[in-house]
């Protein structure tokens, strides 16, 4: 592919992904400024006796990039009764090879190479967006390439992003990054109006789901 034509489209996916996030900056000055939103209606969860929280997120979208490092520290810091699962946010086709990453890394614990995904998306210009080059990539970065690609096309990987695919959709996800709390409640930067303030509302909620069971 010309790399003329090859940087126009990546740049066209960046601005689509900026343009979600004006989207949710519109919707939160319509509403009223309220810090969350109520699911209606609730969504049942994946983690019995715990409160599940969705992290939202996609590798092409910076305010994602800006929030991961505060995920790092935040989630550490939760009660056992909390259950964090980090959902890749594909809104087309084009980007369901980040989704297909996503779940390989983590299925071979390798999520402390997240900052290096967003860098590679967002400052190096590789757009990672087919299987081939996300298999480059990850030999790049010390990964077994064979092990990696055997994972990447696994059922089990598989699985996940089709499930992904069911939250994003359950959760009318318009824009990332974006938390859901308990099937009961989402927020967001833009909702709550900050990064940091996003996750307040989230241990606010957290809260809220534990006391009413």
């Amino acid at each position: 592919m010309n790399s003329r034509v090859f940087n126009r489209q990546f740049a066209w996916q960046l601005l689509f992904v900026l343009l979600l996030s004006a989207v949710a900056l519109v919707a939160r000055a319509q509403g009223g400024g309220q810090p969350f939103a109520v699911i209606d209606p609730p969504q049942a969860t994946d983690a019995p006796g715990k409160v599940e929280v969705l992290a939202f997120f996609q590798y092409g979208c910076p305010h994602c990039r800006a929030m991961e490092p505060l995920l790092l520290k935040w989630e550490p810091k939760l009660a056992d009764d909390v259950l964090v699962r980090h959902v890749p946010v594909a809104f087309n086709a084009s980007m369901a090879p980040w989704q297909y990453l996503y779940y390989s890394l983590e299925a071979l614990d390798r999520r402390d190479l997240q900052v290096a995904v967003f860098n590679a998306v967002q400052t190096e210009r590789n757009p990672l967006n087919s299987p081939e080059r996300v298999f480059d990539w990850a030999a790049k970065q010390g990964l077994d390439r064979a092990e990696f690609e055997s994972m990447y096309k696994s059922f089990g990987v598989a699985a996940k992003v089709k499930r992904a695919q069911q939250l994003i959709q359950a959760y009318n996800i318009q824009s990332v990054p974006a938390m859901a709390v308990g099937g009961r409640y989402l927020t967001s930067p833009a909702l709550a109006n900050g990064y940091q303030q996003s996750l307040d509302v989230t241990d606010d909620l957290i809260e809220r789901v534990r006391q009413s069971g």
